[in-house]
């Protein structure tokens, strides 16, 4: 199409008649095979020959395919294509996930967790949904959320006809960007016959009457039936019917590669890096400046040590990583009697590690994990009465924990909050009279008055009343926090103001709450999250210091 002449003067406007330029075809470039325009016959409208050049070539087995193609010596030619532009996955390779109930209400977001999937939410689902709404329960209230989020989805209709309902919502339109796929819900009724084995009134097995259903109207797309329940996707395997558990909400699959914050460095570390190290001194602490391929494997307050026959060992911490290079600190020795913290003093490599992160103002948060008898509420407990007390860095200590029973309930519990979390404060109090022991040259008179202090400072509070709560300049020691699911977690830790640190005891190994498992823990979502923060910790600790028999029995039970 040649170009309009542009204007002779400035600001002037091209005149009408410039527009109206016929349009001319351009003349064919040597280079490409001549093709023959396509001529209407003289009955045909005007827009006949547009018609034709944008028609879809037909299958080459047909005569008309065989005549529209080129010559041979034409399909020599280099002729250029346009590349072709990448989609998204066609809608037959999307899956179409069963959701059970448990698993709505397990995680209310659950609807936005399966990416460009499709979601199928059957009629008996949305009843059971129904049933479990009242209550201020955590079931109760995840289900109240679902119902929420299903009715704004459901906003989005235009229409109230089954015919849109049948076409799915867009899980996306809520603002859940990483929801690609649609939300259909059960719009007729579907009665599939199961086994004879199988009652029909039960919720689940109509459930996997659904599934089976939509197995056989979609042959070519792949149903998969999503249970927390462990019976359900058993008789759902039987059927030969697909079932998966729910894992978004699992941190890891295995727990064994949680993050440990313990880090051995190899046994060549100086001859690698001290070429390049640079090393000074401040207030009585070593630092070491490293760079090298040692770099990327760590993390900012990730601890270090270097145990070689013959030579001083290395106990650091990262404190600094900039680019390739990393800073080192030298720890201090709490295993030293002249440095024991409340009496206590550290008898292994890990619980001095342990100490430091205690004792270091600079972390406001701290995950301590590890088998029975390792020392973790002894050692937060002294490091807490030390910085109370001794370095007036805290005003008070506030030690909770979960109320979950190992066995059955004893039941109703009397007095006052403090007065009903006693008898699950055990813990605590053993762990007071070890610490009380170390005033014994104070006289009877002076450990009573020693241990009703320690008890003024030490509140002890029920995870029930968290929230909305803020706490200001306190040492918050949660215990026994494998038992904590996520959300209550996220409560938690949220609880903390100005000059507050929090403190998380827990053995991944007894998890007493059900539905709870080591990789869905609210105490390995924590470690898992704040490692790499520059005021945050962790350190597993391996090795019981109890009793041999406890030792003992921890490994072989």
């Amino acid at each position: 199409m040649p170009l309009p002449k542009p204007p002779a003067q400035r600001a002037s406007r091209l005149d009408a008649t410039a527009y109206s330029a016929d349009l001319t075809p351009s003349k064919p470039r040597a280079d490409r095979p001549h093709i023959a325009p396509v001529v209407a016959p003289a009955s045909a409208p005007a827009a006949a020959p547009t018609a034709e050049v944008l028609r879809l070539p037909t299958p080459a087995s047909s005569p008309a395919a065989k005549s529209a193609l080129p010559t041979k010596s034409a399909s020599k030619a280099p002729a250029k294509t346009a590349a072709p532009k990448r989609t998204r996955k066609p809608a037959e390779a999307a899956k179409l996930f069963v959701l059970d109930t448990n698993v709505l209400m397990h995680d209310p977001m659950s609807l936005f967790r399966f990416e460009e999937h499709d979601v199928f939410l059957p009629m008996i689902t949305l009843e059971e949904l129904d049933g479990h709404k009242k209550g201020m329960t955590e079931v109760a209230r995840n289900v109240r959320q679902v119902s929420r989020e299903l009715d704004q989805l459901a906003a989005s209709l235009k229409t109230s006809g089954i015919e849109e309902m049948s076409k799915g919502l867009s899980l996306a339109g809520t603002g859940h960007r990483e929801a690609e796929g649609k939300l259909f819900f059960q719009t007729e009724l579907i009665d599939t016959p199961l086994p004879q084995g199988l009652p029909q009134g039960k919720a689940d097995n109509q459930i996997l009457g659904v599934v089976q259903a939509l197995k056989n109207r979609h042959p070519g797309r792949e149903v998969v039936l999503v249970s927390k329940d462990i019976n359900m996707r058993i008789k759902a395997r039987a059927l030969g019917l697909p079932a998966e558990d729910y894992r978004n909400d699992k941190t890891l699959e295995d727990s064994d590669l949680l993050y440990t914050g313990v880090q051995a460095l190899p046994s060549d570390f100086w001859e690698r890096h001290g070429k390049t190290m640079e090393s000074w001194q401040q207030g009585g602490t070593t630092f070491y400046r490293i760079s090298g391929p040692l770099v990327p494997t760590l993390l900012i307050n990730e601890l270090v040590y270097l145990e070689a026959p013959g030579a001083t060992p290395l106990y650091a911490k990262v404190t600094e990583i900039t680019g390739k290079t990393a800073v080192l600190r030298t720890l201090k020795d709490y295993g030293n009697q002249k440095h024991s913290v409340w009496g206590v003093t550290s008898r292994n490599r890990e619980q001095n590690f342990a100490l430091n992160l205690l004792m270091d103002p600079e972390c406001d948060f701290i995950t301590l994990t590890g088998t029975a008898g390792t020392g973790k509420t002894l050692m937060t407990l002294a490091a807490a009465l030390a910085q109370v007390f001794d370095d007036r860095r805290y005003s008070e200590i506030i030690v909770t924990r979960v109320t979950v029973p190992v066995g059955e309930d004893i039941g109703f519990l009397p007095g006052t909050e403090e007065e009903k979390m006693g008898p699950w404060m055990g813990a605590l109090d053993d762990n007071l009279e070890v610490l009380a022991k170390g005033g014994s040259s104070a006289g009877e008179w002076g450990r009573a008055a020693t241990q009703d202090l320690v008890r003024s400072k030490i509140k002890i509070k029920s995870l029930n009343f968290m929230r909305g709560r803020t706490f200001l300049n306190k040492f918050v020691i949660i215990d026994e926090a494998q038992n904590l699911t996520p959300k209550q977690m996220k409560t938690l830790i949220t609880r903390a103001g100005p000059g507050t640190k929090i403190v998380c005891l827990g053995n991944l190994a007894q998890i007493d709450t059900p539905y709870l498992t080591e990789g869905s823990s609210g105490l390995t979502f924590a470690v898992d999250r704040f490692k790499g923060w520059a005021h945050s910790g962790h350190v597993t600790l391996a090795r019981g210091e109890r009793s041999r028999l406890a030792d003992f029995a921890s490994e072989v039970l």
